[in-house]
């Protein structure tokens, strides 16, 4: 089991988290779970190296934390060994369920892990909540359901976030929207049928959400790579969004956007999808 581990982690916190058996042992399951957040913990971890090359600390907020199993495992792996040089570094957990939040500092507080917060916050009272810096380096956000990806997003760029790493999951409101114009979008485009059976509506739109996600993170100057997750093979929902803020061009991506929306009848959602400028204007 050692040499499944990272040196110097946590084997407490793991058990805590329910990797580890109580008596410290891994089985099939928690094999897996453990395989899932290293390959997490390698995407996020260089993010974090460069922001610490560039300032003194890192300030990382997860949103719909539930139990913040990617925030302690990347707080024991990560910030515990650079608490002396970096004391000012923080993971939040942002998460709606009190218990939740409650257990978790609870938690913290038992292992030693001073520069994690929890806060019992929905992700639009966090953008205002004076218990969060003003501007934050990363947000994380796995399996955030439906508009609460969107939520995170808007959080991030609100935040001015250099990083933003995004896990999405169950995405509704896109299908709903195209199956309500279904009919109107039938008459006028023959490519209407690649989502006119309900199941196709369904995944069409999961899939065109996250295409306009990127689309409106490039729209703000994020660089973007969308990838898979290794080890969720058990799950439908293992696609991985890195958007790197590299104040690139805005204007194409933009009208992009703009296009994708009109072209499947969809432009009420421009709100949700909202560009740069459109947020000025705004």
């Amino acid at each position: 089991m050692a040499d499944e581990l990272r040196p110097g982690q946590s084997v407490e916190l793991l058990k805590e988290l329910h990797i580890l058996t109580r008596d410290g042992k891994l089985n099939q399951d928690s094999r897996r779970k453990l395989k899932q957040v290293y390959h997490l913990v390698q995407f996020i971890e260089p993010l974090l190296e460069q922001v610490l090359a560039d300032k003194p600390d890192v300030q990382l907020v997860d949103h719909g934390a539930g139990k913040s199993y990617l925030g302690f495992i990347l707080y024991d792996l990560f910030f515990k060994a650079r608490q002396s040089e970096s004391p000012g570094s923080r993971i939040y957990g942002i998460e709606t369920r009190e218990e939740l939040v409650r257990k978790s500092e609870e938690l913290a507080q038992r292992l030693d892990f001073p520069g994690m917060a929890f806060e019992h916050l929905s992700v639009a009272d966090a953008i205002t909540s004076p218990r969060l810096p003003a501007r934050v380096d990363v947000v994380t956000a796995l399996h955030a359901c439906n508009t609460a990806t969107d939520d995170a997003i808007h959080f991030a760029l609100k935040k001015q976030a250099r990083f933003i790493v995004l896990v999405p999951c169950c995405q509704a409101e896109v299908a709903s929207v195209l199956k309500k114009n279904k009919a109107q979008s039938l008459a006028r485009d023959p490519l209407t049928e690649i989502w006119r059976h309900p199941v196709h509506t369904r995944e069409f739109g999961s899939q065109l959400t996250n295409v306009l996600r990127c689309l409106q993170l490039e729209a703000h100057g994020y660089q973007v790579t969308v990838t898979e997750l290794v080890g969720w093979e058990h799950s439908m929902k293992n696609e991985l969004i890195v958007a790197s803020y590299r104040d690139l061009p805005r204007k194409r991506p933009s009208e992009r956007l703009r296009g994708v929306l009109q072209s499947l009848g969809i432009e009420e959602l421009g709100e949700r999808f909202f560009t740069e400028a459109a947020e000025a204007s705004a």
